[in-house]
């Protein structure tokens, strides 16, 4: 006679290597036949030591460092980077910069959610979303070729500013962009929200609560998507962000289903914020600061004044002081919050450089999203968390 009620916990390793883990990803899956009972995500296999680095590395020196985080949205960790910087010295950007800004992380955000819907589609068995997105995702890195000569990694946002202006090739495509945008959401959302294979893969998978997804500090889509509603570009605003009209997407179901209707409710938003911050951007300006403490002299006073060769060479070599003290600045970035607390010893190089990665915080309840689903159901669960190993193994 078989004893049906008998069951054996078993353990499997899901990646390293795994191609539905998003990056160098290893989990510790305990699992009753299909169910999971518990996943221990293992990380580190990426590590790179970019907060040490950075003990090393003048302020101006550890921006490229920042591109190297959650890489499908690089200009993100710039921005957040040199937003805590400039706390040290209460720098005064110029309009024009402000606005640019505003744009590159948007566009920012825009290109990481169609890097998610592209793959968490794929993961689920939707290939046709995939090449749709990665369409309008390689118009965007286009762009940001024709703006700063990199399609990811441009290092662009500098404290005080930005590297240069864009060319006026850069706003033409932007435009038409935004105009044809909305609609290539409504392609994507044709092919999925009502589609029953996707919604059985997603409705009621991987749930996280209010209540919970604030235990676990879980932020960006994954808390908006419990019903919470806070982003920081609204309820603790930095930059201009306090200048536009958008609207914050919130669902109350908190599962994966729910997750991506706020996501790409998002990409609408943040075509909104697109539209204004090109209706309303100066139409000539500076983009970098003249405030001696952290910009570097412009090229033509370098050519002609001895004092600015001076100057420039001394920022490049040595770097800046920045006073003595802390500081922290967090931004939305398209994962969540996305913050560096800096410690200073009033020195060139930060004594101390700490990165809340969203990413790695978010990873932390796939546990709790995961138990008592079936094994299958964690490809879906990994998807929706859209986490970057860069970020995590920091």
């Amino acid at each position: 006679m078989i004893n049906n009620n008998i069951s054996e916990v078993i353990t499997v390793n899901m990646g390293p290597q795994h191609p539905s883990t998003h990056g160098v990803l290893r989990l510790i899956v305990d699992i009753d036949g299909e169910t999971i009972v518990n996943v221990e995500p293992d990380v580190g296999f990426l590590h790179r030591g970019t907060e040490k680095l950075a003990e090393n590395r003048t302020y101006h020196q550890i921006i490229p460092l920042t591109d190297r985080l959650d890489y499908l949205s690089p200009l993100s960790n710039n921005l957040a980077y040199c937003l805590a910087v400039e706390k040290f010295f209460d720098v005064k950007i110029p309009e024009r910069a402000e606005y640019l800004r505003v744009i590159l992380a948007e566009m920012s955000r825009v290109a990481s959610h169609l890097v998610w819907i592209a793959t968490h589609a794929l993961d689920i068995g939707a290939m046709t979303v995939f090449l749709y997105a990665f369409r309008e995702r390689e118009e965007i890195l286009d762009m940001f070729e024709v703006a700063t000569g990199q399609r990811m990694t441009s290092s662009w946002i500098r404290i005080g500013g930005l590297r240069a202006d864009m060319p006026e090739d850069f706003f033409v495509r932007l435009k038409s962009f935004i105009e044809r945008f909305d609609a290539n959401v409504d392609t994507y959302e044709n092919l999925l929200t009502n589609n029953r294979i996707w919604k059985m893969r997603t409705i009621g998978i991987g749930f996280l609560d209010a209540e919970e997804t604030q235990a676990y500090g879980t932020s960006g889509p994954l808390m908006r998507a419990a019903g919470v509603d806070f982003d920081l570009r609204r309820d603790e605003p930095y930059g201009i962000y306090d200048r536009f009209k958008w609207e914050i997407p919130v669902q109350p179901e908190g599962d994966t289903y729910a997750r991506y209707k706020v996501r790409m409710k998002e990409m609408r938003e943040s075509n909104k914020i697109l539209q204004q911050a090109l209706d309303q951007m100066p139409a000539t300006g500076e983009v970098m600061t003249d405030d001696p403490r952290v910009s570097l002299p412009k090229h033509e006073d370098v050519y002609e004044r001895m004092e600015a060769l001076i100057r420039r060479f001394y920022i490049v070599s040595k770097g800046f002081k920045a006073p003595k003290g802390e500081t922290y600045q967090g931004i939305e970035a398209p994962k969540g919050e996305l913050g560096f607390y800096l410690v200073s010893e009033g020195e060139e190089r930060p004594y101390r450089m700490k990165i809340r990665a969203p990413s790695y915080v978010n990873l932390g309840a796939l546990n709790k999203m995961a138990k008592g689903h079936m094994l299958a159901d964690l490809v879906a669960i990994i998807g929706t968390n859209d986490v970057v190993l860069g970020e995590i193994d920091r």
